[in-house]
């Protein structure tokens, strides 16, 4: 049984599921303005490769201190259900069922929180998440970050994950849009890029890397 890695944003599916949370949360009234164009101003960022963002990503967990981590994860279940659910890429759909028809163990390794994962988990039928965590305690976040799985740290945490498990990196698969994985790529036996932004591109053509291109959701 062969392990097949999944990135959710813009790989899964066709949009950047943190965008749409910030608005949410902005029309929400959970965010201010400045919040909320602080938050897309480090998202894009990060999508136009800056990978030193540690701090805005500690920055923005702190933020929660006191909040209830139930009340997170039921407002990401509805938001996801409205808002980002139907936005799966048609290839990602036929990717996953070939992966189950071989059997092979299907994990969403995301930067984003364990709620989006674990709500894209659930709808795209994955079995595990590896995610970005928040500290929690009594139920309540404290306001620091237990794991981070931003640019090298998910590749540190799915090889983490793997070794409890029993699974061999080289025999595993990883699909990513983003050349903030390059870590975890290098590290996997079947790397593929997947509508891969301008850099991941390059890399991909240069090492021989397998391109995909899976669609838009209807």
């Amino acid at each position: 049984m062969a392990l097949a890695l999944f990135d959710l944003d813009r790989t899964l599916i066709d949009c950047n599921s943190g965008r749409l949370w910030v608005a949410h949360e902005w029309r929400e009234g959970k965010l201010t303005v400045g919040e909320a164009a602080k938050g897309l101003y480090w998202l894009l960022l990060y999508s136009l490769g800056r990978h030193d963002l540690d701090h805005a990503f500690e920055a923005a967990v702190a933020k929660l201190e006191g909040e209830e981590e139930a009340l997170i994860r039921a407002r990401t279940e509805t938001w996801f259900a409205e808002e980002v659910v139907h936005r799966l890429r048609p290839g990602a759909l036929a990717a996953l069922d070939a992966h189950r028809e071989r059997g092979d163990t299907l994990v969403i390794a995301t930067t984003s929180s364990p709620y989006a994962g674990g709500a894209a988990a659930r709808a795209f039928g994955l079995e595990h998440v590896i995610s970005s965590r928040f500290e929690v305690a009594d139920g309540r976040f404290t306001g620091r970050v237990a794991q981070s799985c931003l640019g090298d740290g998910k590749a540190h945490a799915v090889e983490a994950w793997a070794a409890e498990h029993g699974f061999d990196l080289d025999e595993a698969s990883f699909y990513t849009d983003s050349v903030s994985d390059r870590l975890l790529l290098e590290r996997v036996g079947r790397p593929v890029a997947v509508h891969p932004d301008r850099e991941l591109a390059r890399l991909a053509s240069a090492r021989g890397w397998e391109i995909a291109e899976w669609g838009k959701s209807a």
